[in-house]
């Protein structure tokens, strides 16, 4: 009886989080929060903070700026003004102020040239609140075996700390649209081909690609590959797909050893679907694929 009443007052919290992701341009004030969850406003606030570590309004503020500084970073067609009043502020001078306050940087500033290790720095709270509950359980039933056709692709290499991983990803998709390669008509790729989390960072290895069969021409950081076709597991992830160890992990520690089947020789690697902050950060879609033989 008391896992049962657990499992739904997390799912009401859920709720919630969902709620906060899918309304960021909404009054998000406690009273309204709370009723998501079907809670006394009166207790909500002290069951939030018990359960997360944050306020209600310190959440929000950090998930509307989260939101902001990726459109900053990765959208250069929305201007400034227009993300300050997305996040909340009725003035970009108050926008600029918060935003330098809690990365050291102006949001023009972090547009050209973001500091990366302040930004996980401070969206370390953010993140630990969220994986309290947002973390999904998988069975075999979520893992389908499909026969992958060859992909070519535009390989866009990342070696090293995975603190600068944002700046890689930001000269790729600076690169794919001046290449014309648009994610609704070209897809997106991950090759990890280290450890999420190696021992040290320097070791830390990704591929990102993109999907094209139009010539590549080759430069420092780009080169034309193909992703091998074949068998492979294929796990849907959705929301919370920033972090795909918890799926990898389930492929290879659950699922493979009770399946008979063996690891083809080829990094396991993702598509993504959906992109934050096109869609709130748990409605992102994932497929994760591990070769096989």
């Amino acid at each position: 009886m008391m896992k049962a009443a657990l499992r739904t007052y997390h799912a009401r919290m859920r709720r919630v989080l969902d709620h906060i992701d899918r309304h960021l341009d909404r009054d998000l004030d406690l009273e309204s929060v709370s009723g998501i969850a079907a809670f006394s406003k009166f207790h909500f606030h002290r069951q939030f903070v018990a359960t997360f570590g944050l306020s209600v309004h310190r959440y929000v503020q950090l998930a509307r700026m989260k939101r902001a500084s990726y459109r900053l970073a990765y959208s250069d067609a929305q201007s400034v003004t227009d993300i300050a009043m997305d996040a909340g502020y009725e003035a970009p001078d108050a926008f600029a102020r918060a935003f330098r306050q809690r990365f050291g940087q102006s949001p023009s500033s972090f547009r050209k040239s973001p500091d990366w290790e302040t930004w996980l720095a401070a969206f370390g709270p953010l993140e630990n609140a969220r994986n309290k509950l947002m973390q999904t359980t998988f069975t075999a039933m979520d893992v389908t075996i499909r026969d992958v056709p060859p992909t070519p692709v535009a390989i866009f290499e990342h070696r090293g700390d995975p603190a600068t991983l944002g700046a890689t990803i930001q000269r790729f998709i600076a690169w794919r649209k001046a290449a014309g390669l648009h994610p609704k008509t070209n897809p997106t790729f991950n090759v990890w081909r280290s450890e999420r989390c190696p021992e040290q960072p320097a070791d830390y290895s990704v591929d990102l690609c993109v999907g094209t069969d139009q010539p590549i021409e080759p430069n420092s950081e780009v080169k034309a590959g193909e992703i091998p076709g074949g068998r492979c597991a294929v796990l849907r992830v959705v929301g919370n797909t920033h972090n795909l160890e918890p799926a990898a992990l389930y492929l290879y520690r659950d699922w493979l050893p009770a399946s008979g089947e063996e690891a083809r020789d080829f990094p396991i690697y993702c598509q993504r679907l959906s992109f934050f902050p096109e869609v709130p950060e748990h409605e992102t879609v994932v497929e994760l694929f591990l070769p096989l033989k």
